[in-house]
C-alpha cells in the first residue's frame, strides 16, 4: 500500500447527504436499486444495527461498505458484510484492501468469532479478492423468492 492509501480513512455515512454519496457505488453492486429506495433501505437497515462505511478521496466516495454485527449457533459473534463495493474505475488500487482491513479490524475489536459475507457466483474478480484475504468458501447461500 502506498503512503498516499495509508492516509485513506473510513468513516461512516450518518447523514442524508453522506448515504446519498455512496450511492453511485453502491449502485455498481445493487443495480436493482434507485437512490430512493437505497436510502430508505439503509435507513430502515440501520434500525437493526446495519452500518454504512466509506472511503472518500477528493470529495468522492470510491469504496462502500454496508455491514452489521449479529449472533448465531453456526459461527458465534459475527461481522456480516452486506455489501461491499469499489468503482470501477479506481479498483486494484488499495481502497477496498483498506476498507476490508478496516472492516477485519472492527471485527475483532467487537470480539467477533468470524467476518463473514456472501459473493454472487459470477463476481471472479471479488473471488480472488477475498481468497487472497485468507477468506474461505464454506457453505452454499440458497434463496426461494417469495415475490415472483
Amino acid at each position: 500500500m502506498t503512503t498516499e492509501n495509508q492516509a485513506m480513512s473510513v468513516q461512516i455515512a450518518k447523514t442524508e447527504a453522506e448515504v446519498r454519496a455512496c450511492f453511485p457505488v453502491m449502485r455498481e453492486l445493487r443495480t436493482h436499486l434507485s437512490e430512493a429506495d437505497f436510502i430508505a433501505h439503509v435507513r430502515r437497515q440501520e434500525q437493526a444495527g446495519y452500518r454504512l462505511a466509506y472511503v472518500a478521496e477528493n470529495g468522492r466516495v470510491i469504496s462502500v461498505a454496508g455491514f452489521r454485527f449479529f449472533d448465531n449457533l453456526a459461527s458465534g459473534a459475527v461481522l456480516y458484510v452486506d455489501d461491499l463495493a469499489t468503482c470501477a474505475d479506481e479498483r486494484s488500487k488499495g481502497y477496498g484492501a483498506h476498507l476490508f482491513d478496516w472492516l477485519l479490524e472492527q471485527a475483532r475489536a467487537r470480539n467477533c468469532d468470524t467476518l463473514e459475507l456472501d459473493s454472487g457466483v459470477q463476481r471472479f474478480a471479488a473471488h480472488r479478492f477475498y481468497l487472497t484475504r485468507r477468506m474461505e468458501i464454506v457453505s452454499h447461500h440458497f434463496r426461494l423468492n417469495l415475490r415472483g
